[in-house]
């Protein structure tokens, strides 16, 4: 039988879009119900994804030592899944290679130099490619913009939607609530993200809070965006949680009055799909993929100028209030149309086309 390696550690840090991402993969992969070849899993803990896979998946223990080549695992699979772009596990041999793109943000944000360390690797992996997949229509067209891409089959495969059903019991309240109407946004606190035009925005919006969540453990949380709260004297208004559960994250998106995301830089901006799950008017930037995957159904920043997002906001929720039942449908049926089996599936064929194509 054919075995297929999925280059999958990064699956263990699930509060990250990364590890979402290989998880949500491979249920869909599971879920496919698989014949006729094998797919091996790295990971570190390999214990809990026997516990919910079994024997259908075979399993490999990570360690970080493969990232050297002297270490790399040697075993000859027919095909191998890089499933993002930054993994520095390679295969030893020159194997089958499936490489998926998910940004090419390190131009922005290390070097546009591409004799730089780390845009080398990068067009490493994509000549050794057999094939290449992308998370959107822009994560293709920047990497043919800034490098040079092989001619080789390549796909757009989207992302699916993580919440599939809602989970909140009756009466379920989150540890940290505001105590009148928010906005919400979650994300790791990055330059990228950035959420201190929020707070800017917030100051001009007194009948709302801000409520954040995510990793707030880095310079920018500490700095830019605890800066600009303390200068407007909006501590009370801006409710930071941390990093947080499904449930709770769940919880604040079922609460919320809208959804904010005004990203610099998105290979595909899972979060804001997950608001329109909920059927909440989603308020995010006009920039890289997010109009792609937001289309018609989500309210666009072009700039970031405090009064003008507010004006877009306000004029937006008066759009969504005097139409709410229509447009509160079409928000979740989009949401919906984000399937992460349908994409496994569309993996599969990718599989099925280098393993067994001649």
């Amino acid at each position: 039988m054919k075995k297929v390696f999925l280059e999958s550690h990064n699956i263990k840090n699930q509060n990250f879009g990364f590890g979402q991402f290989n998880y949500h993969l491979i249920k869909g992969l599971y879920n496919a119900n698989i014949q006729n070849f094998k797919i091996t899993l790295h990971a570190k803990n390999i214990a809990p994804l026997k516990d919910e896979f079994n024997s259908y998946f075979n399993y490999k223990k990570y360690y970080s030592l493969r990232r050297y080549s002297a270490f790399r695992i040697r075993k000859k699979y027919d095909l191998w899944h890089c499933l993002n772009q930054n993994i520095k596990i390679e295969p030893y041999y020159n194997l089958p290679y499936l490489l998926t793109v998910h940004d090419v943000n390190f131009i922005d944000e290390v070097s546009s130099d591409l004799n730089h360390e780390r845009n080398i690797k990068f067009q490493n992996k994509l000549d050794r490619s057999a094939a290449i997949t992308y998370i959107s229509e822009y994560a293709k067209k920047s990497t043919h913009h800034f490098f040079k891409v092989p001619n080789v089959p390549e796909h757009v495969i989207y992302n699916g939607n993580p919440i599939i059903n809602i989970k909140i019991p009756p009466g379920y309240t989150a540890k940290s609530h505001s105590k009148k109407p928010y906005l919400f946004s979650i994300g790791e606190f990055t330059e990228r993200k950035n959420f201190h035009v929020l707070v800017k925005m917030l100051a001009l919006l007194p009948e709302y809070n801000l409520l954040l969540s995510g990793n707030n453990n880095t310079d920018y949380a500490k700095r830019t965006l605890q800066n600009t709260i303390n200068e407007l004297k909006l501590e009370n208004r801006v409710i930071i949680t941390g990093k947080i559960s499904e449930l709770d994250k769940q919880y604040y998106m079922q609460n919320c009055e809208a959804f904010v995301f005004p990203s610099l830089r998105e290979g595909f901006g899972i979060p804001p799909i997950e608001a329109m799950r909920f059927g909440k008017p989603v308020f995010m930037s006009n920039n890289t993929s997010l109009p792609e995957i937001g289309k018609t159904h989500a309210f666009y920043w072009d700039h970031f100028e405090p009064e003008y997002m507010a004006k877009v906001l306000e004029d937006g929720l008066n759009t969504f209030y005097k139409n709410q039942a229509v447009l509160t449908q079409n928000y979740i049926n989009h949401a919906k149309s984000f399937n992460w089996d349908n994409a496994a599936k569309q993996y599969i064929e990718i599989y099925k086309s280098l393993l067994f194509t001649k």
